[in-house]
C-alpha cells in the first residue's frame, strides 16, 4: 500500500490556476500504467465511462478532462506527439470506481483519489448554498425596499403580510404561503424563502422589483391596488415559468439558508474550489482543436 502511494504522488502534477491557486492533476497515460492498463485503448474505455458519469450527474465535464498533446521519446532517439488527457482528482476517483476492486491497485487508488473528492463535493455543495444565499439576500433588499415604498403610500406592516401572502399564493398556483410551507415540511415560524431553491427565490425576487417598479410608475396608493399589482407580477412570473416547464410548486425545498452564518466561507471557498477547475487552464493553453481522444469521448 505504501508503494501505491507513492507512485500516485509520484505523477501527480501542480500547475498554476487561476489566483495563483495550484490546480492538482493526473495525465492519463501515467495513471493507466499505475492503474494496471496495458493498452490505451482499454484504459481510454474506463475514461469514457468516467467522462459519462460526469455528464449524467450533471458536473461540467470540461472542468475535469482536459486534452492535452505532449512530445515523447521514441527508442530511435526521435520524438513524436501522442494524444493525453489532464485529469482531476474527482475524475480519477471516477475512473479508479469504474475498475475492477478485486485489483490491488484498483482498491487502493478508490480510497486514495476518494478522500480528497469528498472535500471537492463538499466544496461545490457550500458554493451553491452560498448562490443561494446571495440570491436570498437580493429578495430580502427588495421586499424591504417595497415595505418602505408602500408605507408611504398607506400600507401599514400588517398590510405589507398580506399583500406578500397574496403574491406567493399567485406564484405558486393558489397554494398560499402556510400551505407551502406545511408541504416542505418547515416550521411556522420560519420564512418560507429560507427554504426554497434558488430559482424560485430569484422568481419571487423578480416579482417584487416589478412590484416596486410599478408602485412608482403608476402612483399606486392603498392597499388594494398595490395587491393587484403584485399579484399579477407574480402570476405574470409564473407563467414565464410555465412555459419553460417549471412549476414553483412543484420543486422541492433546499436546505435551511439560515445555516450559514460565517461569510468567510465564500473566499476560503472559492479560492479553493477554483484550484480543482480545468476550463480556463485548458483555454489558456489553447486545447481546443478535435483530437483522436475527444472523438472517443464525445
Amino acid at each position: 500500500m505504501i508503494y501505491y502511494k507513492a507512485e500516485f504522488d509520484r505523477i501527480v502534477h501542480l500547475i498554476d490556476g487561476e489566483n495563483g491557486a495550484k490546480i492538482e492533476v493526473w495525465f492519463a497515460r501515467e495513471l493507466q500504467e499505475i492503474l494496471g492498463y496495458n493498452r490505451w485503448e482499454n484504459f481510454i474505455s474506463a475514461v469514457k465511462r468516467a467522462f459519462d458519469s460526469c455528464k449524467s450527474q450533471g458536473v461540467e465535464v470540461d472542468d475535469h478532462f482536459c486534452e492535452v498533446t505532449k512530445m515523447v521519446s521514441l527508442g530511435s532517439g526521435s520524438k513524436r506527439e501522442i494524444n493525453d488527457i489532464m485529469l482531476t482528482r474527482y475524475t480519477c476517483y471516477l475512473i479508479a470506481q469504474n475498475g475492477d476492486p478485486q485489483k490491488e491497485e484498483i482498491a487502493f487508488a478508490q480510497s486514495y483519489f476518494a478522500i480528497q473528492t469528498r472535500k471537492i463535493e463538499l466544496i461545490e455543495e457550500r458554493l451553491d448554498l452560498l448562490s443561494r444565499l446571495e440570491t436570498r439576500n437580493k429578495l430580502r433588499a427588495s421586499e424591504k425596499q417595497l415595505s418602505q415604498n408602500i408605507y408611504e403610500r398607506g400600507v401599514d406592516e400588517k398590510g405589507f403580510a398580506r399583500i406578500r401572502s397574496k403574491g406567493d399564493t399567485a406564484l405558486f398556483g393558489g397554494i398560499s404561503t402556510e400551505s407551502m410551507k406545511n408541504k416542505l415540511n418547515i416550521k411556522s415560524t420560519r420564512p418560507l424563502a429560507d427554504f426554497l431553491p434558488t430559482l424560485t427565490i430569484a422568481a419571487k425576487n423578480l416579482s417584487t422589483e416589478m412590484t416596486n417598479f410599478n408602485v412608482r410608475e403608476k402612483d399606486l396608493y392603498g392597499e388594494t391596488p398595490i395587491t393587484t399589482e403584485h399579484i399579477e407580477n407574480n402570476t405574470t412570473v409564473r407563467e414565464m415559468l410555465k412555459k419553460r416547464g417549471i412549476k414553483p410548486e412543484e420543486l422541492p425545498a433546499a436546505g435551511d439558508i439560515g445555516l450559514v452564518r460565517q461569510p468567510g466561507w465564500l473566499s476560503h471557498s472559492l479560492a479553493v474550489f477554483q484550484a480543482f477547475s480545468l476550463t480556463k487552464l485548458c483555454f489558456l493553453m489553447e486545447v481546443g482543436a478535435e483530437t483522436e481522444v475527444s472523438k472517443q469521448l464525445y
